[in-house]
């Protein structure tokens, strides 16, 4: 019996790329590997558009400038957010900026809304870089709930499969081994966690 063969297209920013990791590290380069060792399909090596410091703005530009398949995408991931956060930009323009970028998410996937996954957004207020910085966590956090709330609204009304990562990474972030070397971005083991999550919504899709 021939495997059927899928693609994967992941979306985002630090989060997605895997600042300061290796790339088998990385969530969507982890995912493909479990997906694979399933059995029954196979997916080839995720393409990701993703870089770190990236505003949703900035993703659609990073996109524009990328080679896409015409074909469109089997999987499409996709989290975003935590920059514009960052830069201190209102929770308004990231609606509309989320929004778009989600119509475009689906129409990688063929329109197939049951095919796009989100994540929330992690708090970066937790990690030793934010500490270092004295940062007010509790704004950042607040700030943060006000993204996902946004984002998590807009997931509903598309039917989007939405994955919190939020709450975890809250508990976990700060921890030694749970940052990467720049103290801010996450380890592997932190991605791992949240390869997990992904796989168990992933594995409900029929492709």
């Amino acid at each position: 019996m021939e495997l059927k063969t899928l693609t994967y297209l992941a979306l985002g920013d630090s989060y997605t790329i895997g600042e300061g990791v290796e790339e088998e590290e990385r969530y969507p380069v982890q995912l493909v590997s479990r997906l694979n060792s399933l059995g029954g399909q196979y997916f080839f090596p995720p393409k990701i558009i993703a870089k770190t410091g990236w505003t949703v703005d900035e993703l659609e530009t990073g996109i524009n400038a990328a080679e896409t398949s015409a074909e469109g995408y089997d999987l499409v991931t996709l989290l975003i957010g935590v920059n514009n956060q960052y830069r201190g930009r209102p929770v308004a323009d990231y609606e509309k900026d989320f929004e778009a970028m989600l119509q475009r998410a689906i129409a990688f996937a063929r329109g197939n809304h049951e095919h796009v996954v989100v994540l929330s957004i992690p708090d970066w207020g937790v990690t030793g870089f934010a500490k270092a910085r004295n940062t007010d966590q509790e704004k950042v956090a607040a700030e943060i709930d006000a993204y996902n709330a946004a984002k998590k609204a807009i997931c509903d009304k598309y039917e989007i499969t939405f994955i919190d990562i939020t709450e975890e990474y809250r508990q976990i972030g700060g921890q030694a081994e749970m940052m990467a070397g720049d103290r801010l971005h996450p380890s592997g083991l932190v991605y791992t966690r949240w390869t997990e999550k992904l796989l168990e919504e992933v594995k409900k899709i029929n492709f």
